[in-house]
């Protein structure tokens, strides 16, 4: 059997990891995993032909083939390699988890710690069992800092990356109504992420908190290795929404006065935004560098951008959706933008048995904000439409087509979904 600190050997000669032959990168080691529908035993000398230097397998084959290294378990394997990598480098890592906001708070961190530091952090969406691993792998010589995202639907998977990554520092965005047929309901949800400040809380790590929240002071408990941001003046880090016309606008209050205009549609980013400010201030990076940093961030990957086309404004936050951000998006919606306004919203997947009274909430909750239209995608809302007299579609191509053809000549939509539900695909029908 191939021992962690013999693959750490060749992979510091070969520091390319790849996990799938169609992405395969000349001279890395190829993990040959397994999945419900796969099994990469099956292509590791594969693999080995098209260029691989070494395929890391846990099936016995009858090719003796020097290349093929055998472990007891591929994924573990991959795993153990990444913690035994994250020990080498010795560099600080800042982890993230949260049932919203993950991705947009990495990439504002990473932003504003670019201004001091070299930033290796998640890319896309690298959360999980394998992505996080992988991250870690992708760390160089030249990075002094590491931001790792982490994502979870069940309990017990953010204590097992956080073994993994070996944190030393980390926050929890919110709690919110993600992901609840996984973990068993909202009391869940606040469990298996507060799996990650237990990890630091028992190793002695810092943590930023959000100290505004009820939920996530409960789950630090008395702990005092912290540092707090929120609107209160007496926190760390204070600052308000100063305007949210479209773009939202911050006025830091604490521990310095500044403004910052954003990119960003939604106070539901406020949380964010401070995040960024009380980590960057934490590591030292100067006021100016954190507002340039935060101002020119732009958002993408269908995470809350501005649209602006010749007749329409688009809000496109298409990449994921849960009640809880489906109704601050909404809420938002409502308050920001002007004109003749489109709600379309697909399918909230994962909720388990509240999935039809999520449903439901969220669609009245839609028609209360008193839009020109409504459009509901998916099956989990095709009851609520009939109620709402909301135009319902078995799917986003179906909706896509009705715009198309019933759009009006100027309008602001909302286009917001599960990735499942593809909610992208109206885009297609906007010029």
């Amino acid at each position: 059997m191939t021992t962690t600190e013999q693959l750490y050997s060749i992979f510091e000669n070969h520091p390319f990891i790849i996990t799938d032959t169609r992405k395969l990168i000349k001279d890395g080691i190829f993990f040959a995993l397994k999945g419900s529908n796969f099994n990469g035993n099956q292509f590791a000398l594969q693999a080995l032909k098209e260029g691989a230097a070494y395929a890391v397998i846990d099936e016995a084959m009858a090719n003796n083939d020097h290349r093929l290294l055998m472990v007891d378990d591929v994924l573990k394997a991959l795993q153990n390699l990444a913690t035994f990598h994250r020990i080498k480098t010795n560099i600080p890592v800042l982890a993230i988890t949260g049932s919203n906001g993950k991705t947009t708070t990495k990439e504002l961190l990473a932003c504003v710690l670019s201004k001091k530091y070299n930033v290796n952090y998640t890319q896309g969406n690298l959360n999980n069992h394998i992505g996080v691993p992988l991250t870690l792998l992708s760390i160089t010589k030249e990075n002094d800092f590491a931001i790792v995202e982490m994502g979870a639907n069940h309990q017990k998977e953010i204590e097992l990356l956080a073994s993994i990554a070996l944190p030393d520092f980390g926050l929890i965005t919110n709690i919110g109504k993600a992901h609840l047929e996984g973990f068993g309901g909202i009391e869940g949800v606040k469990k298996g992420k507060g799996e990650l400040f237990e990890n630091l809380k028992s190793n002695d790590k810092l943590i930023f908190i959000q100290k505004d929240s009820i939920v996530l002071n409960e789950l630090i408990g008395g702990y005092k290795k912290f540092i707090d941001y929120g609107t209160d003046i007496n926190y760390n880090v204070c600052g308000v929404t100063e305007s949210n016309n479209e773009y939202l606008k911050v006025t830091i209050q604490k521990p310095f006065e500044i403004e910052i205009q954003t990119q960003l549609t939604g106070s539901y980013n406020l949380d964010n935004v401070l995040a960024a400010v009380a980590v960057g201030n934490y590591f030292s990076i100067n006021k100016s560098d954190i507002q340039e940093a935060i101002r020119n961030y732009q958002p993408s990957n269908q995470r809350s951008q501005v649209i602006r086309k010749a007749n329409s404004v688009i809000i496109l936050d298409a990449y994921n959706a849960n009640p809880s951000s489906m109704q601050v998006a909404i809420d938002n919606f409502k308050k920001s933008f002007d004109g003749y306004k489109i709600i379309a919203l697909g399918e909230m997947l994962e909720l388990g048995s509240q999935s039809k009274e999520e449903h439901a909430y969220i669609g009245k909750f839609a028609k209360e904000t008193n839009p020109n239209q409504i459009l509901l995608v998916g099956n989990n809302f095709k009851e609520i439409a009939i109620k709402i007299n909301a135009k319902h579609f078995d799917n986003s191509e179906d909706a896509s087509i009705w715009l198309k053809e019933n759009k009006p000549a100027e309008f602001t939509i909302l286009i917001k979904g599960s990735r499942g539900s593809k909610m992208e695909k109206l885009l297609e029908a906007i010029d």
